[in-house]
C-alpha cells in the first residue's frame, strides 16, 4: 500500500477517535453506544483515571482535553502541522492510556486500543510523504 493512503488513514483515523470520544461527551451518540453520553458522566470518568488531581481541577481537565482532541482532530483532518499534530495526539493518548492503566488497571487500554492509538499518531508524526494536506497545497502556491 503506498505511503501516501496510509498517512490519510491514519490522519482521518486518529480525528474519527477524537471526535467520536468528544460527541459522545457531549450526548450527541444514542444512549446504546455511549460510553459516557454526557459531560457529566465525562468528568467522573476524567476523575476517576486521574485520582492525583484535585477535584477542583478536574472541570479544567476535562475542557482542555477535549479542546485539544477537537483542535488536534481538525489541523490532522486538514493536513497542517500534520507531523507536529500527529505527536501531540500520540503524547496526549499516551497520558490517557498512563492515566487509564495506574489508575483501573491496564486492561482497559488495552480494550479500547489507547497505546495502538497513540504508537499510529506517533507513527504518523514521522511521515514526511504529503497527501491531500493543506501544508503542501500552500508550498504549491
Amino acid at each position: 500500500m503506498n505511503n501516501k493512503i496510509i498517512k490519510l488513514f491514519l490522519r482521518l483515523a486518529i480525528s474519527a477517535g477524537f471526535l467520536s470520544a468528544v460527541a459522545d461527551r457531549f450526548g450527541i451518540w444514542s444512549e446504546e453506544v455511549s460510553v459516557w453520553g454526557n459531560w457529566d458522566n465525562f468528568l467522573s470518568y476524567t476523575e476517576l483515571i486521574n485520582p492525583w488531581i484535585p477535584s477542583s481541577l478536574i472541570s479544567i481537565v476535562g475542557i482542555l482535553a477535549t479542546a485539544a482532541e477537537i483542535i488536534f482532530a481538525g489541523f490532522l483532518i486538514i493536513g497542517f502541522k500534520t507531523e507536529l499534530f500527529a505527536k501531540l495526539s500520540g503524547v496526549l493518548l499516551l497520558i490517557f492510556a498512563l492515566s487509564m492503566t495506574f489508575s483501573t488497571g491496564i486492561k482497559g487500554a488495552f480494550d479500547y486500543s489507547v497505546y495502538s492509538a497513540a504508537a499510529g499518531a506517533f507513527a504518523l508524526g514521522l511521515m514526511k510523504d504529503k497527501y491531500l494536506e493543506l501544508d503542501s497545497l500552500i508550498n504549491k502556491a
